[in-house]
């Protein structure tokens, strides 16, 4: 069933709420602009996509190293990678409604007229605007003691590039990868989640001998890919995926090549992934300012060098809201529309909910239970969460309410199962079909099919 763009992303905000996915931060108070709340589901979700992707990146290859690096760092690092001085954004105000805007992110009939596109007022010139978190370490706020909320991941690692080869003395080429929470303080944070102050990250600093140029770019394409394979294993549409060359008046200055992966959003074709070559730009700038020496001894060569890094980054939330909005699907079973959440089977908040026929009969409860605790024991067992009891309402609410969280398999216990030990209903989430599986035979059929 064919949903209008324009709607479509209203309905996810609301199902994320209803479903207990995303709720807006503080809202209670009336919000915080840019800041959002993640609900049980919400957890699990991220949780899910975080565990796929270390898994993939870092447990199932050996040449990738994890950190979990301090959001508060000396400013001096800031300083060095150049977030001090150019970390800005083009900042333009409504002289009369005083509503503010990236000046770049104008249509350009606005840029040009300098009309404000919310009330057509006069729009004052334009000014940087530094997008960092600025904060103070200590019990005395002076200029020794600022630091900031880190604006981005990446640069804990490079100042922790010294500390894994003096622990590790790993051969090139290798990386390091972080999970963490990042801070930019935007102007206009806007589309849920797709532009936050407040965001989580997952990116990759993978380190490379410059003097091999076409190793180098097979290094390249070769995270490239496994972005793309990533973005598979976590169930995106493919037709929905496009590979965006950055041109070079495009690139941050630091980088040799930038391929950015985007993705079709509801509100548009949206940048999702982005892999850089970002050269030996930041061991240096940490070299110069730290006097550390951050090169790297060849002992084939015996040469000392300072590796190139290329930095494939992932942003947690887009992928969340490109997660929400390509699962998001409207049908009909048995003449009744019905929304549903399609996710990926790995992915999936929960992945099997056990309901009893009626809650109030407390045989069918018993059993219910019996059987709930029988499948989360072996999904456990196998490393697999996501199983739930559910007995809040009829049966046919349980089903929506399990298609709206994106519940690939529903078990109902009743009177058959007690009286004839005629197995239990399974049904499908995505076409609604029901079939009797035998109690004996049933987390074998849900471990197969999950």
């Amino acid at each position: 069933m064919a949903i209008k763009e324009e709607t479509k992303m209203e309905k996810i905000i609301s199902l994320s709420k209803r479903r207990g996915f995303i709720y807006q931060g503080s809202e209670i108070y009336g919000g915080l602009a840019g800041t959002w709340d993640f609900g049980p589901y919400g957890v699990e979700l991220r949780n899910n996509i975080k565990n796929l992707w270390w898994r993939k990146f870092v447990l199932d290859r050996d040449d990738m190293y994890g950190v979990d690096a301090a959001i508060l760092m000396n400013q001096n690092v800031w300083k060095a990678s150049g977030h001090v001085g150019g970390f800005s954004d083009p900042l333009v105000e409504c002289k009369k409604c005083k509503h503010r805007f990236r000046e770049d992110q104008l249509d350009e009939e606005n840029r040009k007229s300098k009309k404000c596109p919310d009330c057509d007022g006069l729009l004052a010139d334009a000014r940087q605007f530094n997008m960092m978190f600025k904060t103070n370490v200590g019990a005395v706020e002076d200029e020794e003691s600022i630091s900031y909320l880190r604006p981005e991941t990446a640069q804990g690692m490079f100042v922790n590039f010294k500390n894994i080869m003096d622990s590790f003395h790993p051969k090139l080429p290798f990386g390091l990868a972080q999970i963490g929470k990042a801070f930019r303080n935007e102007i206009a944070p806007r589309d849920f989640v797709f532009r936050s102050r407040e965001f989580e990250q997952m990116e990759i600093e993978y380190f490379v001998d410059p003097r091999d140029s076409t190793k180098v770019n097979e290094t390249f394409e070769a995270l490239y890919k496994d972005q793309i394979d990533f973005l598979k294993v976590i169930g995106l549409d493919d037709s929905k995926i496009h590979k965006i060359e950055v041109p070079d008046s495009d690139r941050a200055f630091y980088s040799k090549r930038s391929v950015d992966t985007e993705f079709d959003f509801p509100f548009g074709q949206k940048e999702l992934l982005g892999i850089a070559y970002r050269t030996d730009h930041d061991l240096k700038a940490h070299i110069n300012s730290s006097k550390v020496d951050l090169s790297y001894f060849d002992e084939e060569t015996k040469e000392r060098i300072v590796p190139h890094c290329i930095e494939p980054t992932f942003g947690l939330d887009r992928l969340m809201l490109a997660v929400l909005s390509d699962a998001y699907t409207e049908d009909e079973i048995d003449g009744e529309k019905r929304v549903y959440m399609k996710f990926s089977h790995s992915i999936a908040p929960v992945k099997v909910a056990v309901f009893p026929l009626l809650k109030n009969k407390p045989l069918l409860v018993e059993k219910a239970k019996e059987i709930f605790n029988l499948i989360k024991k072996e999904f456990s067992s196998k490393g697999i969460n996501g199983v739930v009891f559910d007995d809040n309402g009829n049966i046919g609410k349980r089903y929506r309410r399990q298609d709206e969280i994106g519940t690939p398999y529903c078990v109902t216990i009743d009177f058959e199962t007690i009286e004839k030990d005629a197995g239990v209903t399974v049904r499908e989430r995505d076409g609604g079909k029901q079939e009797r599986v035998e109690i004996g035979k049933l987390v074998e059929y849900l471990s197969k099919s999950i």
